[in-house]
């Protein structure tokens, strides 16, 4: 991970090197990652709606042919071809994203290995006295809530949901709350901005795909 995060830390450092305010640093810093990673957004979300369109055709295949398990296999992957999606088209941008997850998380954790003095890191931000330290209400609240938005908009037009991940939207929050009490605040102030982006990054994105829906109604 330190092949990711090295450059990234770099890329914090010049960030705090044109504005001088550690807290200021990460909210630009988590803007301009979260930039450069809305292509990959985008191709997840177009794989996983093109997905959804198929899922009822892949129903019908699978009540028809549910007694003949190779035909069934053969009719689906037909017709993935004929709709020119991938069962796993969603996955590769998540998968690719995720290492950049880990390295931000390791600039954020221990900035001090990544170029930064002490008491830049010590600095106060807003309410907080520093954000080397835990804050042990307020950001943990936004960063559950702002976890829920997230994933409230993200299966907003997906339609059903299954039992699991209706469980994980509300449980998922609960654990950021948890761990955001005991992460330094500048981790915690990076997975709020972090999910605000997200956030109205979704909502912009899912609007044709409402409208289109709302058209078909």
């Amino acid at each position: 991970m330190d092949i990711i995060a090295q450059p990234l830390g770099a890329l914090l450092r010049l960030i705090y090197q044109l504005v001088g305010n550690y807290g200021l640093s990460i909210i630009l810093f988590t803007i301009v990652v979260k930039l450069i990673m809305v292509p990959l957004t985008i191709k997840q979300t177009k794989s996983m709606k093109k997905m959804q369109e198929v899922q009822p055709k892949i129903k019908e295949i699978q009540e028809k042919y549910k007694n003949d398990k190779e035909k069934m296999n053969t009719k689906v992957m037909e017709l993935y071809k004929e709709y020119n999606v991938s069962p796993f088209g969603g996955c590769l941008p998540l998968l690719i994203q995720f290492p950049i997850i880990i390295g931000l998380f390791s600039v954020l954790r221990n900035p001090l290995d990544y170029g930064f003095a002490q008491e830049v890191v010590e600095a106060g931000f807003l309410w907080l006295p520093s954000l080397s330290q835990a804050d042990p209400l307020i950001l943990p609240l936004l960063a559950g809530l702002t976890t829920y938005l997230s994933s409230a908009t993200m299966t907003s037009a997906g339609g059903k949901q299954d039992p699991t991940q209706n469980m994980m939207k509300y449980f998922f929050p609960v654990m950021i709350f948890i761990w955001g009490r005991s992460f330094p605040s500048g981790l915690t102030l990076y997975w709020v901005v972090s999910n605000v982006f997200q956030v109205v990054q979704q909502v912009i994105i899912n609007k044709p795909y409402s409208q289109i829906k709302e058209g078909s109604n």
